[in-house]
Order: structure tokens, then sequence, then C-alpha cells
């Protein structure tokens, strides 16, 4: 195609941003385009958005869709707009030794659709805020093979019942991929250390208690046939996926807010223990749930350390 025909000028929220290549496949299997990423990102920003609000995001890039190279990416690109909010925070834990990083923070629409065009495809936070303390502990439930996301399901409800012992609340979603993750709305005012440690201790007490289901130590030769209770997640170096994002899988699955029904059900052996949702059935689901975590952005309680 002729070189101009590629590329769309578009107007998002008074910013003028170049689109190129709408038509290019960016899920081959599904032939899911660009445009239809872009479409997705944009439509889906209303409850993304705020659980990017002021927090750094880490992307993963697809240039060639999911069957071809990927590139995680922290810094900002050298083409960054001037309008891109830029924040230079602390590297802690960089694997190419830098003290600081300047990293995009998207707060807004036009950025979004930015990293969209960008086929930034995931989009991973931390669980803290750009100059607090984490005000969210996070979960991640990693099946270890014949496992399932039916045995996902099956801890997240013991997780849920012991966490709510502490007075603590959990929200359930899929990672999109073969997991789940917990997220626990805490109150800001306890550090990383504190809360893995917290996390840590629930996920020995579970294995303890459910020693043929759960797990919690790193070592993967004790995975198989149980669901990893990953409490590491909530190092300060860390990232999870963010809820709504898609993930670079065959189709373009998205990490997806369920009810604890639907989790209930999941650990009966139906859906969500089936197969991931995709970008247009979380779009409809939004609009008959709304967004299911929308609590997060409310603190929540201390965690109860010691």
């Amino acid at each position: 195609m002729p070189a101009d025909t590629r590329k769309t000028r578009v107007e998002v929220e008074g910013r003028e941003l170049v689109l190129s290549n709408l038509d290019k496949v960016l899920f081959p299997e599904v032939g899911f385009t660009k445009g239809e990423v872009i479409d997705y990102y944009t439509r889906i920003a209303p409850v993304l958005l705020p659980h990017l609000t002021d927090r750094p995001v880490t992307r993963i890039r697809f240039p060639n869709g999911v069957g071809d190279k990927s590139f995680f990416e922290k810094n900002k690109p050298a083409s960054t707009p001037d309008w891109v909010r830029v924040e230079t925070l602390p590297a802690p834990g960089s694997s190419k030794g830098r003290e600081t990083i300047d990293y995009v923070v998207a707060d807004d629409l036009p950025t979004l659709v930015w990293l969209a065009n960008l086929a930034a495809l995931e989009l991973h936070t931390p669980q803290w805020r750009i100059g607090a303390h984490p005000d969210m502990m996070v979960v991640d439930l990693d099946p270890g093979a014949p496992a399932t996301l039916r045995q996902c399901c099956q801890v997240a409800l013991l997780m849920r019942d012991r966490l709510a012992a502490d007075g603590i609340d959990a929200y359930p979603k899929t990672s999109g991929k073969k997991g789940m993750q917990l997220c626990c709305p805490i109150a800001g005012t306890q550090d990383a250390d504190e809360v893995s440690a917290y996390a840590h201790r629930i996920a020995a007490e579970l294995e303890r208690e459910h020693p043929k289901l759960v797990v919690s130590k790193m070592a993967k030769n004790l995975r198989p046939g149980k669901v990893f209770i990953d409490w590491s997640q909530n190092n300060a170096a860390k990232t999870t996926v963010a809820p709504y994002s898609l993930r670079a899988q065959s189709m373009p699955s998205v990490s997806t807010p369920l009810t604890w029904d639907e989790v209930e059900a999941g650990a009966a052996g139906k859906r969500p223990a089936t197969k991931p949702y995709t970008a247009g059935e979380v779009l409809d689901r939004v609009d008959k749930y709304g967004d299911l975590l929308a609590p997060l952005r409310t603190p929540g309680p201390e965690l109860p350390i010691g």
C-alpha cells in the first residue's frame, strides 16, 4: 500500500495522534488487527484507566503480532510525545543496572491509544501508586499441570475465606492465561516487604491445611498438580497484568474481573475454568456488570502484621 494510506491522523481528547498499519494482523489465528486492538482499548478505557492512574506501566510489545518476537518496555520510547506523562522513578531490580527509569504513566485516553498504536498489547503495573506505599495486595494463583483454572478457583475460595477472617476483602480476576489473581485493597501505610510477608504467611497456612492442592514454595518441582500461591508478587520491583489488559495468546484474551459466583462455578468445573474471556466478551461483561474491581479504588484496612 502507498505509505500515506497506511497512516491515519486522529484527534483524541484534544491530542493529535498518527495511527499506523491499522489492518496489520496481531492475533493471526483469529485475524484480530491492530485497529481492533486500538478499538478495544478505546472502548474499555472508562474502566481500565482508573486501574492505571498514577501507576508506572510496563508494556509488552508485539510489533509483528503474537506469533513473532516481543519485548518488555519500561523506559519511555524515544518517540514519546511531550504530552505523555513521564515519571523518573527508582528502578529496583533493573536487569540493566539502571538507578532510575523514565516510566510512562497512562492516565488518559490519548496515552492509552498511543500505547495501543505501538502494539503494546499487555499492560502491567505495580501494587503501589507513585510516591506511596502499596495500596493493593495481589496474590497470584498459578496452576501446575495437570491442575487448571478449576483448581485455581478452588484455592481462590480458600484464600478469600482466610483473608476475610482478617477483615481483608478479595476481588478475583483471571490472568487471561492459565491462572488467576486476587486483588485486595489495603490501607497504603505498610511497605512492600510487610505486605509480602503477610501474603507469604497466609499462603503457608493454606499449604499446611491443603497440602494436596496448595503449594507456597517457589521450587517448580513441587508444583505439578497443585496451585502455587505466589505471594512474591507484592515485591516492590514486581508488576501484575492490569485488569482488562489484553494478553498475548492465540486469541485476544483479557485479564477479566470475575464475580465470586463465577469463581464458585469455576471451582465446580464450569466456566471460567474452561477458557479465557476475549476482548468482545469482556466489553459485553462491562456493559452488564460495570467495573467489578471498582472497590480497589477505595483504601482498605491495614494488614495484621505479626
